[in-house]
């Protein structure tokens, strides 16, 4: 198969909506890319710090990385001396060095030491979560706080399109109605930060700039909600082969096409860059073998459930629920401050700390947490691992997408339905344009209706952000640090600052932790009038400081 015919089959395959490079860019850009076609590739011949930064700059750009590369990033490098670098037929010359390695020294811990850097554009909503699974690997997602999603790719709206879902007998029905969803985002987009700057007025001390962005990022905030998980993103991922390996095993095993389409361009791609590491993913006896045992399990466990709880009706609960704990956490994680500071064993010192004093306890925590009043990233260390937290959330999927994101805890989540309803934020009744935003919503839930009897998993495709989801999330109390306060910050969306905020609470009064809860001395209460206008004041002053 010709470059030219594999690019076709791609585009057939994703309705990939693929960029035109002038023969100079494209010039440059094979010395760094993988391909110039495709929606997934690697990027290499570059530094690392380069990497890292044009992945950050993508978080928060509407731009392809090929784009952004092309127009913020080559006019500061050097790239003289690649003049002769071709990253898009490299494949043989890299299988020949990483296959000498590997045939001395291949075991699973060489494929830790090789990492990739890895676009995946043009990726649904619900295939980031997918992607994003991993908890050793580092992912960059665009912003639906920075960026419109009303701008267009090819003349069409950013939504996937799923070629058997357009071929169905329900494709018209589904482009038109996530055309009109997108209609009325761009419409709500319009009239919320109309409202908002109408309401909240620019602080003297701010430019326009950081008002106009403070502003814009508040209405994008509470009209996110409208959005599709059929919403197109670019996801940045850095990972080693390893880690990369077994999302792929993951992927190729899920029920998702989209996630088994990705699989397959992704491995594509990273076999030009570290073919030996990902060998073992389509060897029958090895990862189609794992891929296949992946899938059984998902698939004979879903029936199992289904027999079991097919006809249950859902309980009302509230929308955070701490459900599992240890009593004894805090003397637990008080025994493991000790624990490297004596010669006792863990249960002789257990011992000891349950006849400790309120005083003494206090004087030990303090000791140990330290003055955080600093900085938010001064956090105490391993003890507060000694106990968990486990807590079953009710939240719209906009916050969800966000939470879920933390690796280092246990989160798993149910299929994305309209039926847990969904949330309105007071701002789109202030700015009066709830009868639009609900009639959205309305559109979105048919919709899904009419999708699930042919395309159960496609069908998710058609909620919107805004419906909310069940997941549960577990982590330990160091993480919970990290979590609650990071989420709680101002500059947090408030959907998800409710939902730290509550867990905050629970772990204070219903497990009875105070002074686990009180080391998180960072956590806010107060709600800002524009979330984003400090984290835009602060960057203001770092590049007015770049610049003198």
């Amino acid at each position: 198969m010709t470059a030219g015919e594999a690019a076709q089959e791609r585009a057939a395959v994703t309705v990939y909506v693929p960029e035109e490079y002038s023969a100079d860019e494209a010039a440059i850009l094979r010395r760094y890319f993988t391909n110039l076609d495709g929606p997934v590739f690697a990027l290499v011949n570059l530094p690392e710090v380069v990497k890292g930064a044009l992945f950050a700059r993508y978080s928060r750009s509407p731009k392809s990385l090929r784009r952004l590369f092309l127009d913020e990033f080559v006019g500061d490098l050097d790239i003289s001396g690649d003049l002769t670098v071709d990253a898009t037929v490299g494949l043989h010359r890299a299988e020949e060095l990483y296959e000498r390695v590997f045939l001395e020294y291949g075991d699973d811990s060489v494929a830790q030491l090789g990492g990739v850097h890895l676009a995946c554009e043009q990726a649904s909503n619900v295939l980031t979560k997918i992607l994003e699974w991993g908890r050793l690997m580092s992912y960059l997602e665009q912003s639906t706080r920075y960026i419109a999603y009303d701008a267009r790719l090819g003349g069409r709206y950013r939504f996937h399109r799923d070629p058997a879902v357009l071929a169905s007998r329900v494709g018209a029905r589904y482009v038109g109605d996530m055309d009109r969803m997108f209609d009325s985002y761009s419409s709500l987009v319009t009239a919320v930060t109309d409202h908002v700057r109408e309401t909240v007025p620019r602080d003297p001390r701010d430019s326009d700039f950081v008002y106009r962005q403070a502003t814009r990022a508040k209405a994008l905030d509470a009209v996110r909600g409208l959005l599709p998980a059929a919403s197109l993103s670019n996801v940045g991922i850095y990972g080693s082969g390893q880690a990369f390996e077994a999302l792929l095993l993951r992927m190729r095993a899920h029920p998702l096409p989209e996630a088994q389409q990705y699989a397959a361009m992704m491995l594509d791609e990273m076999r030009k860059v570290i073919p030996s590491f990902l060998r073992r993913v389509d060897v029958e006896d090895r990862g189609v073998r794992w891929s296949r045992y992946l899938e059984q399990t998902r698939v004979d466990t879903a029936e199992e459930v289904h027999r079991i709880f097919g006809d249950a009706v859902v309980d009302p609960a509230p929308p955070v629920r701490l459900v599992d704990f240890d009593p004894e956490g805090e003397d637990k994680v008080l025994a493991a401050i000790c624990y490297s500071h004596t010669n006792l064993s863990e249960d002789q010192i257990l011992q000891r700390v349950r006849t400790m004093s309120m005083d003494e306890r206090v004087s030990l925590m303090r000791a140990y947490i330290g003055d955080r009043s600093a900085n938010r990233r001064h956090k105490p260390g391993r003890a507060f691992e000694r106990t968990d937290y486990r807590f079953d959330v009710l939240s719209d999927y906009g916050a969800f997408r966000d939470l879920q994101r933390h690796r280092l805890l246990t989160i798993e989540w149910q299929p994305l339905t309209p039926y847990h309803g969904y949330t309105r934020p007071e701002l789109v009744d202030e700015a009066g344009v709830a009868d639009e935003f609900d009639e959205a919503m309305d559109r979105s839930a048919l919709l899904y209706d009419l999708m699930a009897p042919d395309f159960p998993v496609q069908a998710q495709y058609a909620v919107s952000m805004a419906y909310r989801v069940r997941y549960v999330m577990q982590f330990n109390a160091r993480e919970a640090i990290h979590l609650l306060e990071l989420r709680s910050s101002p500059q947090g969306h408030p959907a998800y600052r409710r939902v730290a905020l509550t867990m905050h609470r629970l772990i204070a009064e219903q497990a009875g932790h105070r002074a686990i809860a009180a080391a998180m001395s960072h956590i806010t209460e107060s709600e800002p009038g524009l979330e984003r206008l400090e984290a835009e004041r602060r960057a203001e002053a770092r590049r007015n400081r770049g610049s003198s």
